[in-house]
């Protein structure tokens, strides 16, 4: 492809006010007008002729130099590459029309030959978009997750850098930034709960206190509503998201191997423990309303006095099911007739209803090990039989208007449970029954705690819980095998029997002639 340099001026014929171009007189002045440089192009892919132009070069040298790089990039791809020719084509003609410099010889032949894109100006927002859009086999909840990270925290933070110029101090930035949020939200959420403190205390009666009441109530419509900070767990999980972006950048060459989110520090994001509601955290519980933990659960005892509260509530045997065989919540909502074997005692938990915003999906278990058979008691076999027989009485009332869903737990028409709705009326049910709070999920923790305390066998609650893990279940449920250790070691020296036991230091040992 033919490539030239010329001298040209922006003189005009003062007769005809065209531009003299070549022909300019003052031309033969070697310092009179500049270089230009012109490359022809590869056709463009409807067939319509492109050049790659540079105007204003000071110097015939400076315009050599300038041809001789854009050849040598138009040298890159081989006779036989069309469409690697076509690459560096767009590349100078980009290069031409934006009034860049042409890139790096060097880095351009390695981004060639290593199969990466050549505009190195996609942002960071950008990749993430196509990365985001290329996760189709993800879960739906998953896919969510990945999604509010990337739209909350990562694009409005650094989706107008540069993806091949990300570093880490833009991350450092990031979480900064993230960090002093939390405390403004800090900060805003104690002056909302104080400005509702004090309305509660202000009288409806008299136009004094009326009128403090209509201020109050302003002021607290004026301010943020009430809002979760970015804690620890959730900033691991951006970072994760991120990572797991860049891997893929790296993986099909958009950018260096070269991954900033691996050289990130944050605060340890460890899941909260799960606690046991003893008498002593409860009474802190009563006296304070602060929970020891966001993940407690309930003694054997209190699960009886729950599920005795509720024996005739209408969805008794999903309660029961989570109580005992430790179902997340979708998995309990997504039970189908089909995969439970009441003559086997067994139920294939495969499917699953998540929420999508407000609205219900019907998806996969949270992961490939919730894809679980769990063995069933006589007891909840039972209470599933009592069960089909109270819906088959609500499909003949429901009449046609009836929802053939093939759920086993199902609204009164035969239509999904809402996963939302099931865990709002569990709270109700807890308050009800006047016992300490735990989340529906934490109904599930309590489960492993019941069968870690029958002796079961670690790697057998694993799998009924469905983790992948037992690594899994050991960290959940840390403290309540600390309690089970601590009981263990009682129950070994109450086995040995004692005629007479050693006293303590500090006290009188008494003795007998």
């Amino acid at each position: 492809m033919n490539g030239t340099i010329t001298r040209r001026c922006s003189c005009r014929d003062p007769q005809t006010g065209k531009n003299y171009g070549k022909s300019c007189p003052k031309l033969s002045n070697k310092r009179h007008g500049t270089w230009v440089v012109v490359q022809e192009l590869l056709p463009r892919q409807d067939g319509t002729r492109r050049r790659f132009r540079r105007y204003g070069l000071e110097t015939a040298t400076k315009a050599t130099e300038e041809l001789n790089k854009a050849r040598a990039l138009l040298a890159l791809p081989d006779e036989d590459d069309p469409i690697g020719q076509m690459a560096i084509s767009d590349l100078l003609e980009a290069c031409a029309k934006n009034k860049e410099p042409l890139p790096d010889y060097d880095e351009t032949r390695r981004r060639f030959a290593t199969g990466q894109s050549l505009n190195s100006k996609m942002t960071v927002g950008e990749w993430l978009d196509l990365w985001l859009a290329g996760r189709k086999r993800l879960r739906v909840t998953g896919l969510k997750r990945y999604e509010c990270d990337i739209r909350v925290h990562l694009k409005p933070h650094l989706g107008d850098v540069r993806l091949d110029k990300l570093r880490v101090h833009h991350l450092d930035k990031m979480f900064d930034a993230i960090n002093e949020a939390n405390i403004e939200i800090v900060e805003q959420n104690a002056q909302r709960r104080a400005a509702l403190d004090l309305l509660k205390t202000i009288p409806w009666k008299g136009a004094e206190n009326r009128a403090r009441r209509k201020a109050v109530q302003e002021s607290i419509d004026a301010m943020p509503p009430f809002r979760r900070v970015t804690g620890a767990s959730t900033q691991q999980h951006i970072k994760a998201t991120l990572r797991a972006a860049l891997n893929v950048a790296i993986a099909q060459q958009v950018m260096s191997n070269f991954n900033p989110a691996e050289h990130v520090e944050l605060e340890p994001g460890a899941k909260p423990k799960a606690l046991v509601w003893t008498d002593e955290r409860v009474a802190h519980w009563e006296a304070t309303g602060e929970k020891p933990s966001p993940v407690m659960v309930w003694t054997p005892e209190q699960t009886g006095r729950f599920l005795d509260f509720i024996a005739e509530d209408r969805l008794y045997g999903l309660w029961h099911l989570i109580a005992f065989r430790g179902l997340r919540r979708g998995e309990a909502c997504g039970l189908r007739w089909m995969d439970l074997d009441l003559a086997g005692e067994s139920l294939a938990v495969a499917t699953q209803l998540v929420q999508d915003g407000w609205e219900i999906i019907e998806g996969a278990p949270k992961t490939d090990s919730g894809i679980r058979l769990i063995a069933l008691d006589g007891e909840s076999v039972e209470y599933l039989r009592d069960h089909k027989r109270q819906q088959d009485k609500e499909r003949r009332e429901w009449g046609t208007a009836w929802k053939l869903t093939g759920r086993i737990f199902t609204q009164e028409d035969g239509s999904w449970l809402h996963p939302g709705k099931v865990s709002d009326l569990f709270e109700r049910l807890v308050s009800a029954a006047g016992l300490p709070p735990i989340r529906l999920h934490d109904l599930r923790h309590g489960a492993a705690t019941l069968m870690l305390a029958a002796g079961i066998d670690i790697k057998v609650v694993s799998d009924t819980l469905g983790h992948s893990d037992t690594r899994i279940t050991r960290d959940i449920y840390q403290a309540v095998l600390d309690d089970l250790a601590r009981a263990a070691a009682e129950a070994v020296v109450k086995l040995v029997p004692r005629a007479r036991r050693r006293r303590s230091k500090g006290t009188s040992d008494e003795r007998t002639a």
